[in-house]
């Protein structure tokens, strides 16, 4: 190399940036805009130890990398330093992309945010920090306990278990105390904070998954409270002080009419965000089990040719009776390049709010929804006559499953109409589900099943077996409800309208009757699978 020439500096790989980003403290819709965005663009997410990986894939792309940074290889749980080498490693593999570290709860508070972040800092790596909702207010909100009043004169919060914590500035009546841990660790916090002076009456609420479905919550008091922590399996936190004795007045999550139902779900796993959402707002758990798959039709000619035909004016009306098929047509529309400007002088007919609501997403506003029962029937009913005078064309398309039955057809048919249906999708029975699942269906694990069509009760009793007769059976219409009784059920509950949120808020309405019934009667409530337990326990003696 001459002395005159200088030498070319190679670009040098930027590695990833890294977002530490907060999952709040159980609740999935406690997860922030922020941290949804940071999912979404994520090359790599690692999970921390309780994170559920069900948000990732609510969130993230199909294709992200999952790393988990709980525990390693032999099962033992990873160190904090362990885990910064980690997330260091995985930000210079995926140069130039993006890598979410989730951390439970908030980054910032008992997660080693700071080693984790100061590694990257020393190697390079560019950092954001997305908090989370924070266990220590949420769960005790959840529960219906603030940890501030006007009685309350500050806030400590101990993380138990630490060494050389001090509970000196805890024992003053007006104190509200958080004390975060495993149960062992809770239970030496609490005697700790007795032992340093706090009433032995003061009122100590322990909540156990909080913020889940599953929350459940025991008030005490501090003198009894080590002893009560030993009988539960995963407590939370605890709060001692005198915000505990508003939950009477303020508790609001485990009084919903649903709260801790295990729903079973039998649909296809692309529509049960619907159902699963609107059960979750009442307090339940839903837990889908797909009794079917939606595939295409065999062969494409008959819906290729109604196309077609849609597309030159062959048609007066167009039906619609599923979301699957506003989807099928939707998608072989996007497959010809067209879009919903080809139903521009097209009447179009939903047969219920679901399907309307899918079509109005594609940007077609409905003619025709029945007022009534949303069915084939209910359609029919409010279909109006074909009139040689007003109608130009007397042709009606109907996109449909393989398996659909002839109602329509005939009764349009009665009504003066040419019906040119065309298989749009085929329904194929899915695989039966893992055994556990099985017989937790038979044996009354579940407390209802909400069913909305009759295609998902043929095949979840073909797939799984019938419910148990302690299990609440929910209908989405009378159509339904008359295949559950043809097949051994006993329909509890009957949606006014056949759609999933009134199917859903019959069920709640179900549950809160319940509710008022044994408020009347001075019983406990309990859940229907519950109920059936303790039957069962009654008998067996």
């Amino acid at each position: 190399m001459s002395p005159t020439t200088t030498p070319t500096a190679r670009p040098r790989a930027v590695p990833a940036s890294v977002a530490f980003v907060g999952t709040g403290p159980g609740d999935p819709a406690l997860l922030t805009l922020a941290a949804v965005d940071a999912l979404r663009h994520a090359d790599v997410v690692i999970t921390d130890q309780l994170t559920r990986l069900e948000i990732v894939s609510a969130h993230a792309r199909p294709e992200v990398a999952i790393i988990d940074a709980s525990h390693g290889d032999h099962g033992q749980p990873l160190t904090h330093a362990s885990r910064a080498k980690l997330v260091v490693e995985a930000a210079r593999e995926h140069p130039g992309g993006h890598v979410v570290r989730l951390m439970d709860g908030d980054p910032a508070t008992f997660n080693g945010l700071a080693e984790e972040a100061q590694a990257c800092r020393r190697a390079g790596i560019a950092i954001d920090v997305v908090p989370g909702v924070s266990a220590v207010s949420a769960v005790p909100a959840y529960a219906g306990m603030p940890i501030t009043s006007p009685a309350v004169s500050s806030v400590v919060v101990i993380a138990a278990g630490r060494p050389a914590v001090s509970y000196d500035h805890a024992v003053d009546e007006t104190v509200s105390v958080v004390i975060l841990g495993t149960a062992g660790e809770i239970a030496d916090g609490l005697a700790a904070l007795r032992e340093a002076g706090r009433a032995g009456t003061t009122p100590v609420a322990l909540i156990e998954r909080g913020t889940t479905t599953a929350q459940h919550t025991v008030v005490t008091t501090l003198e009894r409270a080590p002893s009560v922590v030993a009988g539960l399996s995963h407590p939370s936190l605890a709060i001692a002080g005198p915000t505990v004795s508003l939950q009477d007045q303020l508790a609001w999550f485990e009084s919903k009419a649903l709260f801790g139902w295990s729903v079973l779900v039998p649909r296809t796993k692309e529509q049960s965000t619907p159902v699963t959402a609107a059960l979750a707002a009442h307090g339940a758990c839903g837990v889908v089990v797909p009794t079917i798959s939606v595939e295409p039709p065999r062969t494409r000619h008959q819906m290729d040719k109604a196309i077609t035909g849609l597309v030159t004016g062959r048609f007066e009306w167009v039906g619609f009776t599923s979301v699957n098929a506003v989807r099928a047509v939707r998608e072989r529309f996007e497959e010809f390049g067209l879009d919903a400007r080809a139903f521009a002088g097209l009447k179009v007919a939903a047969v219920g709010g679901a399907t309307a609501d899918a079509l109005r997403a594609w940007g077609i506003n409905p003619d025709l929804v029945p007022s009534g029962e949303h069915s084939a029937r209910g359609l029919l009913e409010e279909w109006p006559e074909f009139d040689e005078q007003l109608d130009p064309i007397n042709r009606v398309f109907l996109p449909r499953a393989d398996i659909a039955t002839d109602t329509l057809v005939a009764g349009l048919q009665d009504l003066g109409w040419e019906v040119e249906d065309a298989t749009a999708y085929r329904t194929v029975r899915a695989a039966p589900p893992p055994v556990e699942i099985r017989e937790a269906i038979k044996g009354g694990d579940f407390d209802a099943v909400v069913f909305t069509s009759s295609s998902t009760v043929r095949n979840l009793v073909g797939i799984a077996g019938k419910p148990h007769a302690s299990t609440v059976v929910a209908c989405i219409g009378p159509a339904t409800a008359r295949t559950a009784e043809e097949h051994g059920l006993r329909v509890d509950v009957l949606a006014p309208e056949a759609s999933v949120p009134a199917l859903v808020e019959a069920l709640a309405e179900f549950g809160r009757a319940r509710a008022r019934h044994a408020a009347e009667t001075g019983t406990a409530l309990v859940r229907p699978s519950v109920q059936r337990r303790m039957t069962a326990r009654r008998r067996a003696r």
